[in-house]
């Protein structure tokens, strides 16, 4: 991560883009194509099968873009000409933001949480050749390697700011495992792609 922020202003940053990713893209994409996926793509993320994308803290979709801050899921997805919604069925969490909720996206945070989950992607595709998946449902990045998940998340309940992971299927025991699912590292000790990438060989030298 390369600039440090409070915790606070990316939080919001992270709701608002988590908002978007499942309720005016994933939700709808699932609805017209059948898929949640969501990838990285140069200045954010972008639906797999819609093509809609966030683009340095835009919505852009067929030429057109929208400024997500100040703005509600459902004004955007109405520009987009879809209905703003999460999956139906598929899952009970999510991003807790309401179709009606103003969205506020600090520009400077925004660009945090992108570099980290493109810094995050390109470790991902050095350390195995699967295309990442960013998930809309916990908003996090990864991958699924002989039984164990591995990829990067830009903060959550368990930790407030943007992390690693190494998740098994199977509990292992040991220093390394320093979290429920398995193992992490906050972003401000892994800096840069390597870096990043060695936890994640760590990871599978450990669960061996």
């Amino acid at each position: 991560m390369k600039q440090e922020l409070d915790e606070h202003v990316l939080a919001t940053a992270r709701r608002s883009l988590h908002a978007i990713g499942e309720l005016v893209i994933a939700g709808p994409q699932h609805r017209s194509h059948g898929t949640i996926r969501l990838r990285p793509s140069a200045g954010g993320f972008v639906g797999v099968a819609s093509g809609v994308a966030v683009e340095d803290g835009d919505v852009v979709w067929d030429g057109a873009r929208l400024t997500i801050d100040g703005r509600s899921c459902r004004e955007i997805a109405a520009a987009l000409g879809v209905e703003a919604g999460a999956p139906t069925g598929l899952y009970h969490d999510g991003c807790g933001v309401d179709v009606d909720e103003t969205l506020a996206l600090d520009p400077a945070a925004a660009a945090v949480l992108v570099d980290w989950l493109a810094d995050g992607n390109a470790a991902l595709s050095a350390f195995a050749s699967v295309d990442a998946v960013l998930w809309p449902e916990h908003f996090d990045l990864g991958i699924a390697l002989d039984e164990v998940n591995y990829g990067v998340s830009l903060g959550d309940a368990f930790h407030a700011t943007p992390y690693a992971y190494v998740g098994p299927w199977r509990e292992r025991q040991g220093p390394f495992w320093n979290a429920p699912f398995g193992a992490f590292r906050p972003a401000r000790d892994l800096p840069g792609i390597n870096a990043i990438s060695a936890f994640f060989v760590e990871g599978r030298e450990q669960g061996r």
